[in-house]
């Protein structure tokens, strides 16, 4: 994995899905982690050694890996 790529994970939408960006390239709408490590992978990096709690690797907008949904308080 590359200390350089950085990842950020918006609020999300009236729909519940979270955009997704990897330096600075919009990788898709995740409806759920497994969502968002589908796109990861997509981007070179490998899903089984990604930790979605990294503040190294995810900036989280909006609420952190937990928080899913059109709701940030759910």
């Amino acid at each position: 994995m590359s200390a350089e790529l950085r990842v950020v994970v918006y609020p999300p939408d009236d729909e519940g899905r979270r955009r997704v960006r990897c330096d600075g390239e919009i990788l898709g709408r995740a409806r759920s982690p497994a969502d968002l490590l589908e796109f990861l992978r997509r981007a070179g990096l490998d899903p089984d050694v990604v930790h979605l709690d990294d503040p190294l690797l995810i900036e989280w907008r909006g609420g952190g890996p937990a928080v899913w949904g059109s709701d940030p308080d759910t």
